[in-house]
């Protein structure tokens, strides 16, 4: 059964390229080591909410966007196996390439699918 890390964190608007750039790197890696998919998506109808919203669950602020990323895997174990063999990839070492947004204000967490439609 199919595996989701999903991830929402706020990115400067000046710094778009760098995180493009980064994610691109950093989703090849996630493929590399069993990723399904890697989905990053740029908040571009992300409302503000009355007691909460995504842009509080990531401390936004003004000059931030918003985004709302997923990766899929086809297992767990898999999914465990990849984390592993990514934290210890040389490329994703925050000194050689560090990361263009706050990451302590990331929120993530995997998920196991338990309703899935498709057309």
């Amino acid at each position: 059964m199919a595996y989701i890390d999903g991830f929402v964190l706020a990115v400067p608007t000046a710094n778009k390229a760098k995180f493009l750039e980064h994610a691109h790197m950093g989703d090849a890696i996630c493929i590399e080591h069993g990723a399904l998919r890697v989905v990053e998506c740029w908040g571009d109808d992300v409302p503000h909410g009355k007691q909460t919203d995504f842009h509080r669950a990531v401390a936004a602020k003004d000059d931030e966007a918003v985004l709302f990323s997923w990766i899929e895997w086809p297992d767990k174990a898999t999914r465990d196996a990849g984390m592993q063999k990514m934290m210890e990839d040389p490329r994703m070492n925050p000194e050689n390439n560090p990361m263009p947004f706050d990451g302590k204000r990331m929120i993530y967490g995997g998920f196991v699918p338990v309703v899935e439609l498709t057309q």
